[in-house]
């Protein structure tokens, strides 16, 4: 019998038996939220610009995905909506990464191995590597989200910022020294942080799956915050029954997460370029900059 909890503080429906039968399926809905850090620059931008722009980059960065699991493979994926209309001025971000939250990602724990199919810039990759389980660090606290008992672990991950310099300007400190100098030519700095990660996960659903990169702990995660992104499970579906809907992603040119990141320093570096020698050097041309 299907079985639909939501999961939204005060109202769920039903509660799932701790004893699971060996053979389920389970789909669960999380909502995403991150909040980045950005400084719009430029001359003669109005403030009314610069509101809207801030407005879309947010909404941008607000999205439900679903994951379908079962005892040893899962698939997260963005829900399916309607693209808002963009005008000729509208602003689009895009964000390069495989963080998990990007195109279709599935995992085996089984086999410890993910794919992870992704669309940049017209084209689709299909990341194959394997899977390292997280140093998760059990914690004590305890919490209720939607009837669920939730126990707490952290980890401490390092995560890789870029950040573009400025119209072919160089960050300070950082001056270029002599001319031709190769040191001296990259058009964004990476930087390596550490941050720490906090999930929330419960027993109830004796799974070791999670959203997005997240797994590895003795039970279902419906929690994750991570530095400023927040991803929250607002819905499970339990059928013990139902069609098991996990299946490989197959499209895209298939490659290692090595190989990907060289590409996507390299898109990087692409765009940063066309701003330094394209119509970005027009005065008054709008920059914007991300620190997160």
């Amino acid at each position: 019998m299907k079985k639909i909890i939501v999961l939204s503080g005060i109202c769920f429906m039903g509660m799932l038996s701790p004893v699971i039968a060996q053979d389920f399926y389970g789909k669960a809905t999380y909502e995403s939220k991150t909040d980045l850090n950005v400084d719009v620059e430029g001359r003669n931008i109005p403030e009314a610009d610069k509101k809207r722009i801030m407005e879309r980059m947010q909404q941008d960065l607000e999205k439900t995905f679903v994951l379908d699991f079962n005892r040893i493979a899962s698939l997260y994926r963005e829900e399916e909506q309607l693209e808002q209309p963009v005008g000729g001025r509208g602003f689009r971000m895009a964000v390069f990464g495989s963080s998990g939250s990007d195109g279709i990602y599935y995992r085996d724990v089984k086999r410890r191995l993910y794919y992870n199919q992704v669309e940049m810039l017209g084209k689709i990759f299909l990341i194959r590597d394997s899977l390292v389980l997280p140093d998760w660090k059990p914690g004590e606290e305890t919490r209720k989200i939607g009837g669920y008992t939730c126990y707490k672990a952290t980890m401490v991950k390092e995560v890789k910022r870029a950040e573009f310099n400025r119209m072919g300007r160089r960050p300070p400190g950082n001056e270029r020294k002599e001319t031709g100098d190769p040191a001296n030519n990259e058009p964004f700095e990476e930087k390596t942080e550490e941050i720490t990660v906090t999930a929330w996960y419960t027993p109830d659903i004796p799974v070791n799956q999670g959203p997005g990169v997240y797994w590895g702990l003795p039970g279902l995660i419906l929690e994750v915050n991570a530095d400023r992104t927040t991803i929250r499970c607002t819905k499970i579906v339990m059928d013990p029954e139902g069609e098991d809907q996990i299946e490989v992603p197959k499209r895209g040119k298939e490659m290692s997460q090595s190989e990907f990141d060289v590409i996507i320093k390299e898109k990087m570096e692409e765009i940063e370029k066309m701003h330094r020698d394209g119509p970005g050097r027009r005065e008054g041309s709008r920059v914007i900059r991300m620190r997160g």
